[in-house]
């Protein structure tokens, strides 16, 4: 009986992983873990590397990509960009946005959310990150997610990077191979090659380093309070943890006496 139960849970677990092999490789995704500042329960957002990536975003993405669901003040926000007001200010006057009650386009502000995408087929990309997850192993553990994350923001840098240089047109649509994207071909061109952008901090403009300078800023757009939830997480766990010991303590001192009561019977 014990000998059947355990093939029965070998089985299972084969099964599981299997399964989860097939879900971390499904689509053909060539997703590898990239080391971000923000990764584990101890990760930061980097505000270099997020003003980097805003940078990408505008000079680049935001020519057919939006971010609608993103407030401009929060450029601003500790644990994000941090950008000083003026800047903000100067930034968002760069965009018109559609007035209601003017009926009318006017100059962005602060206050105003960033354009939506440009092109109809262009997905937003506030919650990119969140929605696209890279990798989902160790086989049935989840332990990589807790300390590398769900792979989003290595999604977005295996799409900017995994283009093969393939072509092809079908239906009148030029297609364009990427060794990350489903099926393993895109409909959206590549749009870095490196040296796209100049940062103003003398980072390097490699086209591995604005794909990841990119793909971290729109972890942030997705996730702009995960410093504060994990600030929460933390505060809880060290909550609970002394509750504990002052329950175990209280516990120790109400049955001390019934304890040494019993030993003296005995």
């Amino acid at each position: 009986m014990f000998k059947k139960l355990s093939l029965s849970a070998l089985a299972a677990l084969a099964l599981t992983a299997g399964a989860a092999t097939a879900a971390g490789d499904d689509s053909g995704h060539k997703t590898h873990n990239v080391r971000f500042s923000f990764d584990g329960p101890f990760g930061k957002f980097d505000e270099n590397q997020l003003q980097r990536g805003l940078k990408v975003y505008t000079e680049v993405c935001s020519a057919c990509h939006g971010l609608r669901y993103v407030p401009i003040r929060t450029l601003a926000d500790e644990g994000g960009p941090h950008m000083p007001e003026d800047e903000v200010r100067a930034y968002a006057s760069q965009f018109e946005v559609y007035d209601d009650e003017l009926d009318d386009f006017r100059t962005a502000t602060p206050n105003d959310h960033f354009p939506e995408s440009g092109l109809e087929n262009a997905p937003d990309l506030s919650l990119m990150a969140k929605a696209r997850a890279g990798f989902h192993g160790p086989y049935g553990t989840g332990i990589n997610q807790f300390f590398k994350g769900i792979g989003g923001p290595e999604h977005i840098v295996a799409i900017l990077t995994g283009y093969t240089g393939e072509e092809r047109v079908q239906a009148g649509v030029t297609y364009y191979e990427n060794t990350a994207f489903d099926g393993g071909w895109i409909a959206m061109a590549p749009p870095l090659s490196g040296e796209d952008v100049e940062f103003d901090d003398g980072h390097s403009n490699e086209l591995h380093h604005e794909a990841e300078d990119v793909a971290a800023f729109l972890m942030w757009t997705a996730e702009p309070k995960l410093m504060a939830r994990k600030h929460a997480g933390f505060v809880g766990v060290a909550f609970l943890i002394l509750l504990s010991s002052l329950l175990y303590l209280t516990n120790k001192r109400l049955w001390k006496p019934v304890k040494d009561k019993a030993k003296g019977k005995a």
